[in-house]
């Protein structure tokens, strides 16, 4: 088939990717001029494995970029809407990006002379795709839903770091049309894949895409505030959850405790549930709490180092990992953005590392030192935060040797102080 993907950002670029390896014929939409070239290039415009080589294998062939609305549409049978869908301060998620893009493609259908689906992949609360984005197209496009054109939502449920992987080998795909056509030329897409696609309407698929990552989100919240109860007790919360994990109703997977979560999914989507829950008068209280317990549990970190080394004042604090997750340079809602705030509140001198993270980081902070290694970053420190789950992290020993004061407080349980040479004081924070 013949797709268009509006849209170069995460979601967009790897659905791209992806779709061209499974044989369809694609084209990408973005008005940033950098990223069209980028991907007529054959390069990635953001880092995510194994996306670059299915750029390079498929750009110029079976896949092209452009920035005009009207080429892409007339050459494609199928449109997806990948757009950014940023959080206001009220939890609420930003739609304008969106509005702008049904508009576009509006437009575009209005000149097409036959039959267009367009797909909503980005993450939007329930009743967007119905009432946002489809009155939209019918507007711009003079033509009506259902009879001209088709409407459907298709979320996605990828990974960071991972999200090629998860496209090509998914759990679950989930197709919520307005009518049976719209909803099988989307689910023809994925014939490839051994995975069974599930019907529904279109606001049912949004729903299913909020729920998924706040269910996830509140498993972790969950761990987490079982892990501060066991810390009080001396008992090893990792001990409890492997345990409870081996239930089959619970599972194992998302109850490590530690620093809490981040990223561009979790807090966003469950702020934007509480935000359309509490907008049709319903108060959340569990989804209340579970973003509650997220943005403590890092300022309990702080609060453990000044526990072991005082004040923090002129001290210097390295801090190991910036990225909200092992495996990306994606510092969205990381938890080491508050610790890095509270420590420079406090006076402290903070020195970073992170394998792939600091140059996003240093456009949040410019006025902290960033180093090549962790062994730089340690040198001289008064204390130690881990907070990403790098694996070099793990292996860290001889590198504490190098500290004025061997305080660690660790945030994602990578160390086993009785396996290391090197003597360190050492304290997770569940732990």
């Amino acid at each position: 088939m013949k797709v268009s993907i509006i849209g170069s950002g995460y979601v967009g670029s790897v659905s791209a990717a992806c779709f061209a390896e499974l044989g369809h014929e694609v084209i990408c939409i973005d008005v940033d001029e950098e990223k069209v070239k980028l991907i007529n290039a054959g390069r990635a415009p953001i880092w995510e494995e194994g996306l670059d080589g299915l750029l390079g294998k498929h750009s110029q062939k079976s896949l092209i970029a452009t920035s005009d609305y009207e080429y892409a549409v007339q050459n494609s049978d199928v449109s997806f809407i990948c757009v950014g869908t940023p959080s206001g301060k009220d939890g609420s998620i930003d739609l304008s990006i969106v509005k702008a893009a049904s508009a576009s493609l509006g437009a575009a259908i209005g000149k097409k002379g036959h039959y267009h689906v367009v797909v909503v992949k980005s993450t939007v609360v329930p009743e967007t795709t119905e009432k946002v984005v489809l009155p939209i197209l019918e507007e711009f496009s003079g033509k009506r839903a259902g009879r001209d054109f088709g409407v459907a939502m298709n979320p996605e449920f990828l990974r960071e770091g991972k999200a090629v992987y998860d496209f090509m080998h998914p759990d679950k795909i989930v197709v919520g049309a307005i009518d049976e056509r719209s909803g099988f030329a989307v689910a023809e897409l994925y014939r490839r894949l051994d995975c069974t696609v599930t019907r529904t309407n279109p606001r049912t698929a949004e729903m299913i895409k909020y729920v998924n990552n706040s269910f996830l989100a509140t498993k972790i919240s969950f761990a987490n505030e079982v892990g501060n109860i066991c810390k009080q007790l001396g008992i090893d919360t990792y001990e409890v959850m492997d345990a409870v994990g081996t239930d089959l109703r619970i599972e194992r997977r998302f109850l490590n405790c530690g620093a809490g979560f981040g990223g561009s999914c979790f807090p966003k989507d469950v702020r934007a549930l509480i935000g359309k829950a509490k907008g049709m008068g319903y108060e959340p209280q569990l989804l209340d709490s579970v973003v509650a317990v997220n943005e403590r549990q890092p300022l309990k970190m702080v609060e453990l180092l000044q526990r072991r080394i005082g004040h923090v004042r002129g001290k210097r604090i390295a801090v190991l990992g910036l990225a909200f997750k092992n495996d990306t340079d994606d510092i969205r809602e990381s938890r080491s953005i508050p610790v890095i705030a509270e420590l420079l509140r406090l006076g402290a001198d903070v020195a970073a590392y992170d394998p792939m993270a600091s140059g996003n980081m240093r456009k949040v902070f410019g006025n902290i030192t960033y180093c090549e290694n962790s062994s730089e970053a340690l040198a001289g420190a008064d204390g130690c935060m881990i907070m990403t789950e790098w694996e070099e992290f793990g292996k860290l020993d001889s590198e504490f040797e190098g500290m004025a004061d061997r305080v660690v407080i660790d945030g994602r349980h990578m160390l086993r102080p009785d396996r290391l040479r090197t003597r360190i004081d050492y304290e997770g924070i569940c732990w």
